[in-house]
């Protein structure tokens, strides 16, 4: 069985997603949204907990108190980082692909639902050539920022669709206004 993984990220015009090691904005409505999406269980999985994946550099940027990202299995993609012996909620995987096929089989196929790409650039480029990249939950901040992290471009067999959970109408946050997408994989239909 090949485990399917949903990406997501906030992307301004140009493809920009970062800068500095942060986010360019400060949207806590957003920011909501984004917790709700990865830690919401989807139905007849109870017991389990979303996993989120991510690269060094992006679990760097995650504020101490917030670390590991609370109810989720935190994965962080790293050549260098160790594994964290202090927490059974955060596990490193040296590469995207060893990660994603530890995830599929027991022990943490037992107690992993959902898996969610959050980042960074890197991982968002790989992610998006693999077959198993389900659906792809965009926000899409219409105003432009000053980046040095970008999001690749979406590939073509990725079409938008409409997601219950997911707001149709646009959000306007502190002067900025932006809008949930949802896309996903031709293969996955």
């Amino acid at each position: 069985m090949v485990l399917k993984f949903n990406v997501i990220a906030a992307v301004c015009e140009g493809g920009g997603i970062g800068a500095n090691g942060t986010l360019p904005w400060k949207l806590k409505n957003e920011m909501a949204y984004f917790t709700k999406m990865t830690s919401k269980l989807p139905p007849g999985t109870e017991g389990k907990r979303n996993v989120v994946i991510m690269g060094r550099k992006t679990w760097d940027s995650i504020p101490l108190k917030y670390r590991p990202l609370q109810n989720r299995i935190n994965v962080v993609i790293s050549s260098t980082m160790e594994s964290n012996d202090n927490s059974k909620d955060v596990m490193v995987f040296r590469s995207l692909s060893s990660a994603l096929s530890a995830l599929e089989m027991p022990p943490y196929s037992d107690f992993c639902a959902d898996v969610w790409l959050i980042g960074g650039a890197a991982l968002y480029t790989e992610s998006l050539e693999l077959p198993s990249c389900h659906r792809l939950y965009i926000t899409k901040i219409l105003k432009k920022f000053d980046c040095d992290t970008f999001f690749p471009p979406i590939p073509n067999r990725f079409t938008t669709i409409k997601v219950e959970d997911v707001p149709e109408e646009k959000q306007t946050e502190n002067g900025i206004d932006y809008e949930y997408k949802v896309y996903e994989a031709a293969s996955s239909r």
